[in-house]
């Protein structure tokens, strides 16, 4: 079997404007040459300012998608986006627990960028106790990182999901303030040392000065994308992030929100 084109199975929601969700993941996955195998996880109603409806689809249905792909396909990442329900979490825990060998992003969508709330305490609490301690990366904003861990800081927070089992935490600075973007990238300490101990390094991005809707699915599925290819965590998530400020400073305007990234400025240019 030729497997040259590394394989991401993408856990997503269908958005209709093509911004976000299903879509984000296969113009990311496209441009950084990776094939993205989608599994819809709901469905939605928005456009380019904010959502208004989401039905999530049924959780065995999105277990019997995946199993069809995993027995047809070598898969090297998995990627999961909106979960919109407690009882698909755990479905997809299960599911990753039979893979155990196979890293997995997790950028927990938690509202549309218009402020439209997609998950409810109860995903929350789902995400945090059943699927966060698989994740080899999870990817939130600081909205976000809040929902997940109750601790008072985001260093404390991070810390939080490290210790539940996570291995990394990237938390993104584009909804904060200042000149720059800054994400800070959370994990362990070594083994020996203190149980709260985690190292912490910063990137930081020039503030671009629109407003983007998808930002965090293209980022996430980069991050998955350099996995697959190979990289390791350090430099996937700066090839990554590369990648993401480098579509929205090309983004454009389709509809009377937030602009859409330009994910495929790689194979344009």
């Amino acid at each position: 079997m030729d497997t040259g084109k590394p394989v991401i199975l993408c856990f997503s929601g269908l958005d209709p404007s093509g911004g976000a969700g299903l879509q984000a993941d296969a113009e990311t996955l496209l441009g950084l040459g990776c094939h993205c195998a989608p599994v819809a996880t709901a469905l939605t109603v928005q456009d380019s300012v904010n959502a208004s409806r989401m039905v999530p689809v049924a959780a065995d249905l999105m277990a019997e998608q995946a199993r069809a792909v995993l027995a047809d396909m070598p898969v090297r990442c998995f990627k999961l986006g909106l979960l919109g329900s407690s009882a698909a979490v755990r479905t997809t825990s299960e599911l990753l627990r039979e893979h155990p060998d196979i890293p997995v992003v997790v950028d927990p969508v938690g509202a549309a960028g218009g402020g439209y709330a997609f998950l409810d305490p109860e995903v929350f609490a789902a995400l945090r106790e059943s699927l966060l301690p698989l994740a080899t990366i999870v990817t939130p904003n600081s909205g976000e990182l809040t929902q997940l861990a109750a601790s008072d800081s985001p260093e404390a927070a991070a810390g939080e999901l490290l210790r539940g089992g996570c291995r990394n935490v990237l938390l993104t600075g584009g909804h904060e303030s200042g000149e720059e973007v800054v994400n800070r990238w959370f994990r362990a300490g070594p083994e020996d040392s203190h149980e709260t101990a985690h190292e912490v390094t910063e990137f930081r991005w020039p503030r671009l000065e629109h407003e983007y809707h998808g930002s965090g699915c293209t980022l996430s599925s980069a991050i998955a994308a350099n996995l697959a290819l190979g990289r390791d965590m350090e430099s996937a998530l700066r090839e990554a992030q590369q990648y993401t400020w480098n579509s929205l400073r090309q983004a454009w305007r389709a509809g009377a929100g937030q602009l859409l990234p330009e994910r495929g400025f790689l194979r344009e240019s």
